[in-house]
């Protein structure tokens, strides 16, 4: 099947809060931005009956209110949006290419969002009860709604461990369901320990889940004694699974950094390892998974999306120059040696404005361009000719040496 060929600026995988804030950002630039989501704008949060933790809602909004919101704020500005899932990407070069199984999207940028899914145990009736009727994965997100209730955490690692105490301020019992011996945990010594002293807390070891039963809503967890397989019958008014989470991230292993769980490396910037291509949210290594944290991700790579293309566009029309003679001064505005220099520099440019094109580069705006250039010193001069880079120079940077360089008189400093 030949599959339709669509440009955009910007290609934003995954749709949930990190990617439409991504995408509100992108949109608010006025680049053509594209989000794709297989499942339901708005992610996971959407599930979340209530959030009480994010700014500026102090009665508290429910996940998919606040999506909502997301939602139609990326579409105020233009954003389009495609209910389809990413079979294949191209990450390398300066066009990547995003195909899903009808077409195939050329961008200048990708903004990984694509989050990732807790992990189930595969009890009986598991699918029944998720997210909003019963079964949960987030403590911060809905422990006040278990206020004076009985809630099951299964797992015994340290999100777990140190779920399950959080959960005690508001619940009046935390039963915790252990799959090891009377006393054994997975979390550390600090963690059990204080679990283990928690009056709120009672544990029930040797088990795990066989089945979740309720009506609309669960209200009964069985758990299988593993060394008598004997069931035991719970009742609960929630269970909050930590046993792990898995980032949707197949599609991009061996092209993108990753930790050995799956998750993106990035930097402050959100960049991953390779130009032009960012991620943002539950994807990535990060120490905290929430809606809060995941906006301030996605905002973040928008706007290191919009600088990386609005630095290409630089490199390739103005420093490049379609091969003709180009002088680019690199400078950076703090530096008082390089503010010096700026007149120099200018009245180069009025004297041989027929001859070459002069760009300034304020490095502290735009580090990618020096990076480009090979450049890790300023002020510096850099000359190129034919698309190519022909001196550089970092040293005695003055009008003569301007003209000399012109002459390519001058070596490389």
């Amino acid at each position: 099947m030949i599959k339709e060929t669509v440009a955009y600026d910007v290609v934003i995988i995954g749709g949930g809060a990190a990617g439409l804030t991504a995408g509100i950002y992108c949109g608010r630039a006025r680049l053509k931005t594209l989000i794709l989501e297989k499942s339901l704008v708005g992610g996971l949060a959407t599930y979340t009956n209530e959030i009480e933790n994010y700014p500026g809602f102090p009665e508290g909004a429910t996940g998919t209110e606040l999506m909502g919101l997301f939602h139609k704020q990326a579409k105020k500005f233009g954003v389009d949006f495609k209910m389809t899932d990413v079979k294949a990407v191209s990450l390398e070069g300066t066009v990547k290419i995003v195909e899903t199984f009808r077409q195939r999207y050329e961008c200048k940028a990708v903004i990984i969002a694509s989050g990732g899914k807790p992990r189930l145990t595969g009890a009986q009736n598991e699918d029944k009860f998720l997210y909003d009727k019963g079964i949960s994965f987030c403590a911060t997100c809905d422990a006040a709604s278990n206020t004076g209730k009985t809630v099951m955490v299964i797992g015994s690692g340290d999100a777990a461990i140190e779920e399950g105490m959080f959960l005690t301020k508001f619940a009046d019992r935390v039963i915790v369901s252990v799959m090891h011996d009377h006393g054994k945990m997975d979390c550390n010594e600090i963690a059990k320990t204080e679990a283990l002293e928690n009056p709120k807390m009672e544990f029930i070891w040797n088990t795990l889940v066989h089945s979740f039963e309720g009506g609309e809503r669960l209200d009964t967890v069985v758990l299988k004694n593993l060394k008598t397989n004997e069931l035991h019958k719970v009742a609960v008014d929630s269970c909050f699974l930590f046993i792990g989470y898995m980032p949707n991230t197949e599609i991009f292993e061996g092209m993108i950094g990753m930790n050995r769980n799956g998750y993106v490396r990035v930097n402050g910037r959100m960049e991953t390892n390779i130009p032009g291509v960012f991620a943002a949210g539950d994807v990535c290594d990060k120490f905290l998974k929430q809606v809060a944290t995941a906006v301030g991700d996605g905002a973040i790579a928008g706007y290191g999306a919009e600088k990386y293309i609005s630095e290409c566009e630089v490199y390739e029309n103005q420093i490049l120059n379609h091969g003709q003679p180009s002088v680019v001064y690199l400078w950076n505005a703090t530096d008082a040696s390089c503010r010096e220099l700026l007149p120099e520099i200018e009245a180069f440019e009025r004297a041989h404005a027929a001859n070459c094109r002069v760009t300034k580069v304020d490095v502290y705006k735009s580090p990618g361009l020096a990076g480009r250039l090979g450049i890790d010193r300023v002020p510096a001069v850099a000359y190129l000719t034919d698309g190519k880079i022909q001196q550089i120079m970092t040293e005695n940077i003055n009008a003569a040496s301007l003209v000399d360089l012109l002459e390519m008189k001058s070596l490389v400093k």
